[in-house]
C-alpha cells in the first residue's frame, strides 16, 4: 500500500473513533448537562465529523489509485482541517457556551468545500 493511502486510511479510521467516542459521550454524558440549543450544536459537529472520517476514508481508498495523488492528499488535509475547525468548534461551543469559538466554524465549512472541490479535481485529472 502507498504512503498517502495507508496515511488517509489511518487518519479516517482514527477519526471514525473519535466520532464515535464524541457522539456517545454527548449522547449519554452531555445529554442531560446541554441546554437543547447547545445539544444541537454538538450533534452537528459530531455529524459533520461522521461525514468527513468517512471521506477520509474515502480519500485513503482514491490515493491507492491515483497515480498523481497531490490532489487527493490535498483533499485529505482540507478533510481533516475541517473536522478540527468546523466540528472542533461546534465541540467547544456547545461544552463551554462560549459563541465565539461558532466564529470560526465558518472556516471548517470552507475547508470541507473545498476538500470535495480538490477530490473532485483528483478525478478528473486521473487517467
Amino acid at each position: 500500500m502507498q504512503g498517502p493511502a495507508k496515511l488517509f486510511l489511518t487518519i479516517g479510521a482514527i477519526a471514525m473513533l473519535a466520532a464515535v467516542a464524541l457522539g456517545a459521550f454527548g449522547a449519554h454524558a452531555l445529554k442531560s448537562q446541554l441546554a437543547p440549543d447547545l445539544l444541537a450544536v454538538y450533534r452537528t459537529g459530531v455529524e459533520y465529523h461522521f461525514y468527513h472520517a468517512l471521506g477520509l476514508l474515502i480519500v485513503g481508498l482514491a490515493a491507492q489509485r491515483v497515480s498523481d495523488s497531490n490532489w487527493v492528499c490535498a483533499s485529505g488535509w482540507l478533510m481533516l482541517a475541517g473536522i478540527l475547525i468546523f466540528s472542533g468548534s461546534l465541540y467547544l461551543l456547545a461544552v463551554t457556551g462560549v459563541r465565539a469559538f461558532g466564529a470560526v466554524t465558518p472556516v471548517g465549512g470552507v475547508a470541507f468545500m473545498l476538500a470535495w472541490v480538490t477530490f473532485a479535481v483528483a478525478v478528473v485529472k486521473s487517467p
